[in-house]
């Protein structure tokens, strides 16, 4: 749909017998929020944006505007044939038209686009876990796995994969290209994975996957949850981003020869320099560190060829571009903020010439020296984050503002309450 015009999406509209157009964005949590118009509002959209109550993006703010993206029109293949509903991603404009700069969205935008003046290209993809409870007889979620399969089982053990089949075709009937499927290593848990896509693409089609998860799920009698660590005993979800660069047209992590470009392992040198200070952001839940360092799951700053539990992985490619993958992420994070953060970090990376960090873990390794860890609490990823002049100049101060101020808040609540697990259960595996 994105080489269409105003006009034609109307007309598609109206030959399609629409009857709501869903308005999307999301909160600083990458959590979807929207509105519902009526087809009649749309030219209204498209002109001026349709106004809202901004307080679910921060307490206290003002009316803002919903602006369609209209590249990015979706049907909803789950809602019905007649009166159908499509589904819009929006820039978030002030009252004035101009934008806000607490839109995140926007802000990645703005930064891939200053990228590419650089005369760099950059497709990400994720990977994204989650799990499958059944439901008890009042329709309520248990933490009953629908299953006891184990990785990349088949049916009968795999009771999850007509689900999973559903999900799949929802999400590419909707556009959003995924690539693969299968069982993971916890019993009911999931795994499916994205096509390589421009960066804000791909962050569209992250916050809208966890919505068609959670919806296919309900219709199959379901709950998913991509709570990271919902079962104290079994493996947590992650968010696996997968990262393909070009400078000049040349990807820079290419191995042809054996070796990667000097960018290449720059890139990988700047992530590792600012993981520690990006980690609230990529993880963004009491309960997400309780991940780290358990199954596959990392605990230090490190590299590595192999599928191990290495923070970054370089994995080897066959007929696909060459990438790296960030394996630290949960599906907690606002995807906007965390694929330009990321972006931003490799960059720096390269722009100082420096990739001594990797040849540091490396002999950390061989001799057996302990390596950097990740933080370990939320409340230490908050602290190491606020410090960092690197957060400060690549996210604008309503958005470190806004994140901060609910950081701090989970963080004082999760520390004050008398149940600890039931604090969690309650503030993410319902509601993530």
């Amino acid at each position: 749909m994105n080489c269409f015009s105003p006009k034609e999406i109307l007309d598609f509209v109206e030959e399609n017998d629409v009857k709501f157009i869903r308005l999307t964005f999301c909160d600083m949590f990458g959590n979807l929020k929207n509105i519902a118009i009526m087809p009649n509002e749309l030219p209204r959209a498209f002109k001026y944006g349709i106004p809202f109550d901004a307080s679910c993006i921060r307490e206290g703010c003002s009316d803002l505007l919903l602006v369609p993206d209209i590249s990015t029109l979706s049907v909803l293949p789950w809602r019905p044939k007649s009166g159908r509903v499509v589904r819009f991603f929006c820039s978030i404009k002030n009252m004035d038209g101009s934008d806000y700069i607490g839109d995140m969205r926007s802000s990645l935008t703005n930064y891939i686009n200053s990228l590419r003046l650089d005369g760099y290209s950059c497709e990400m993809g994720t990977k994204c876990e989650f799990y499958l409870f059944d439901l008890d007889e009042n329709g309520n979620p248990t933490k009953i796995p629908h299953d006891n399969g184990s990785y990349l089982d088949v049916a009968p053990l795999d009771k999850c994969e007509n689900t999973r089949r559903e999900i799949c075709l929802s999400l590419e009937e909707m556009g959003l290209n995924p690539k693969s499927s299968c069982h993971k290593h916890g019993p009911g848990q999931n795994e499916i994975e994205f096509r390589e896509n421009e960066p804000v693409a791909a962050a569209d089609n992250m916050v809208h996957y966890k919505t068609v998860v959670k919806s296919i799920a309900s219709q199959n009698g379901l709950f998913a949850s991509f709570m990271p660590k919902p079962l104290p005993d079994e493996h947590g979800s992650a968010l696996s981003i997968s990262i393909s660069l070009k400078k000049g047209g040349s990807n820079i992590f290419d191995m042809e020869d054996g070796t990667m470009s000097h960018e290449g392992k720059c890139f990988i040198s700047g992530v590792l320099s600012k993981i520690r200070e990006i980690t609230a952001f990529l993880n963004s839940t009491t309960n997400s560190y309780k991940r780290f360092g358990i199954g596959y799951a990392p605990k230090y700053v490190d590299w590595s060829y192999e599928n191990k539990a290495q923070l970054i992985r370089i994995p080897q490619t066959v007929g696909t571009a060459p990438r790296i993958e960030i394996r630290s992420a949960d599906a907690c994070c606002n995807p906007y903020i965390t694929f330009k953060l990321i972006l931003a970090a490799g960059i720096e990376g390269i722009n100082s010439g420096d990739c001594s960090l990797l040849d540091d873990t490396i002999k950390c390794s061989q001799n057996s020296m302990p390596l950097e860890p990740l933080p370990t609490t939320l409340e230490e990823a908050v602290k190491i984050a606020k410090s960092s002049e690197f957060v400060k100049n690549t996210l604008s101060e309503e958005i470190r503002a806004n994140i901060f101020e609910k950081l701090d808040r989970q963080i004082d609540e999760f520390r004050n309450s008398e149940d600890k697990d039931k604090f969690e259960e309650k503030y993410y595996f319902r509601t993530i």
